[in-house]
């Protein structure tokens, strides 16, 4: 599933604002991103094109199960990296910037020896 890293920022994003607001609109995620109004038309315009979003006439956006999963897949990379990078002795902020970074170009198999190693010493 091949996807632009923005893209990929855009529906973890929209999953983030559907969790804390429950509900998506483009004026939430401009100010989540922190990009500007015309930036988010063009990218919902895109992400409804390629079936990861829907749109209804009052503005209101909804994830597909596609774009669901993206954003899902993103949203797990964050968290845990982020909580990865904290435990590391890393700033909090720093942890998510870098965490940001990272996500998306992190192969599958390094996040899941990551994402084990994680588990197993949070269980400890």
């Amino acid at each position: 599933m091949k996807i632009m890293k923005s893209a990929q920022d855009y529906l973890e994003a929209m999953l983030i604002l559907k969790e804390r607001h429950g509900y998506i609109r483009s004026i939430d995620i401009a100010a989540e991103l922190q990009v500007t109004k015309p930036s988010v038309s063009y990218a919902t315009k895109r992400l409804r094109e390629n079936g990861y979003i829907t749109m209804k006439e009052d503005g209101m956006i909804t994830l597909t199960e596609k774009g669901l999963e993206i954003a899902e897949n993103m949203y797990e990379r964050h968290r845990l990296l982020t909580q990865f990078f904290m435990r590391l002795g890393v700033d909090e902020k720093i942890a998510r910037e870098d965490a940001c970074k990272v996500e998306h170009e992190l192969s599958e198999e390094t996040f899941q020896a990551m994402k084990k190693h994680v588990e197993f010493y949070t269980q400890k």
